[in-house]
């Protein structure tokens, strides 16, 4: 969420944002549900203050003997406005925070402007595109092929976009958690967390699910609870509503969880075989920071993510994503995209984001600076550590051989138990 105040003084700044995001906001209501508000604010504070003036005169009257009867008549009237004016109050403050909610954050300046993703900008690569194969099959075809994937009984399970691992596959899914879980904790400095898997409302608001993105959750409607769509929304939420110490600062925890996100706007992308899914792994990185250091922690983070990728021995690049393919709630983002030898293409693994400020005044997670001070918003950043399901499809794509069988990475022959090779379950 926006800053009040910093809306009221730059108007011109927010409504670029909401243009250039692609959003739809109603600022010039919003502005003027503000106003209607401190007007409001005014007229029933000049009315209370009449009303205390008025009481001491009363008590007054009383302690003389004098009648004070028209006094307390005319009083019960002004206390009959004011109620009136607190109930209008709090009807203008519901509408004024719902207009708040859908206003996105602000591009940082370095970001560029931009439509969609085509105008995103790539700042580097690491290693050259290969595969051990000279014509490398599909994911979905050598998964099957080996006995590892089962894209079928998934869906007949629960639907499609739902798949399930056997044998091997499974194998390889616990030793990606497993490996990047050390890496980020062992080596990086996060504190591992297990959090629940279901959100309520108010932490989903927290982290800018809701309510633009309502529709893309898995919603169990008799608890008003949602499966996670994303780590980001129980590491985030640990500490609504909390000040904490700056000495803390900063503070960084990388979690696993299974993601459902409906994806009800993807009709017509990428679908098959593990694209795109409305069930998922990830393990993801969180950061609780100070305000001052939040752009050079995104480069870390960015870092920490990629360092996955150059264990795994994977062909990436990073990208700047422009104001139009900026997600709502961040001020900056750099993608990671994996070369997938099967399918030809840069897939997108990790999404590495600062929110500056914006998540902690949604979700009121502040601190208090270790040297004394006010009280400030933390600023909150995450990124995928990385999505599995992408990331499988580039080993299953680029480590298979032209005997069928896939390679597993040096990196995590030790967590599968020293296999190296995945020549069927």
């Amino acid at each position: 969420m926006l800053d009040l105040k910093y809306v009221r003084a730059n108007p011109d700044i927010v409504r670029a944002a909401i243009k250039n995001k692609n959003e739809k906001a109603d600022l010039d209501g919003l502005l003027e549900f503000d106003g209607k508000l401190r007007s409001l604010l005014l007229k029933a504070e000049e009315l209370k203050k009449e009303r205390n003036v008025e009481s001491e005169r009363v008590a007054e009257l009383k302690r003389k003997g004098e009648n004070a009867d028209e006094i307390i008549a005319r009083m019960r009237e002004v206390s009959e406005r004011i109620k009136g004016f607190d109930e209008e109050i709090s009807g203008v403050q519901r509408k004024l925070r719902d207009l708040m909610l859908i206003l996105p954050n602000i591009p940082h300046e370095s970001v560029p402007v931009g439509k969609d993703e085509d105008d995103n900008v790539e700042l580097r690569s690491w290693g050259e595109p290969w595969s051990l194969c000279d014509k490398p099959a599909a994911h979905w075809e050598i998964g099957e092929a080996l006995g590892i994937l089962d894209l079928k009984r998934g869906t007949k399970i629960t639907g499609s976009g739902f798949p399930v691992f056997i044998g091997a596959g499974a194998r390889l899914v616990r030793a990606l958690i497993q490996f990047m879980l050390d890496v980020h904790t062992r080596e990086h400095g996060y504190v591992e967390v297990a959090p629940p898997f279901l959100a309520n409302r108010s932490a989903m608001q927290g982290t800018g699910q809701l309510p633009k993105l309502e529709f893309d959750m898995y919603r169990l409607e008799e608890d008003d609870l949602f499966l996670v769509p994303t780590g980001e929304v129980p590491i985030t939420n640990l500490y609504r509503d909390e000040i904490l110490d700056g000495a803390r600062l900063p503070i960084y925890h990388t979690a696993y969880t299974p993601c459902f996100r409906r994806e009800a706007g993807s009709y017509g992308k990428d679908t098959r075989g593990l694209l795109r899914l409305h069930r998922f792994d990830k393990v993801e990185l969180v950061k609780f920071v100070e305000p001052e250091n939040s752009y050079d922690e995104l480069e870390s983070l960015t870092a920490n993510a990629e360092s996955i990728f150059q264990r795994l021995d994977l062909p990436y690049r990073v990208k700047m994503l422009c104001t139009g393919d900026l997600s709502f709630a961040a001020a900056k983002c750099y993608d990671i995209d994996v070369w997938s030898a099967g399918v030809g293409k840069w897939l997108e693994v990790s999404s590495c984001s600062n929110f500056e400020d914006f998540q902690a005044r949604r979700a009121e997670i502040k601190y208090r600076p270790a040297g004394g001070g006010k009280v400030r918003y933390v600023h909150t950043l995450n990124g995928s550590g990385v999505a599995l399901a992408r990331t499988i499809v580039a080993i299953l794509e680029n480590y298979q051989t032209s005997g069928g069988t896939v390679r597993v990475p040096d990196v995590l022959q030790t967590y599968m138990d020293g296999l190296e090779e995945i020549t069927g379950v």
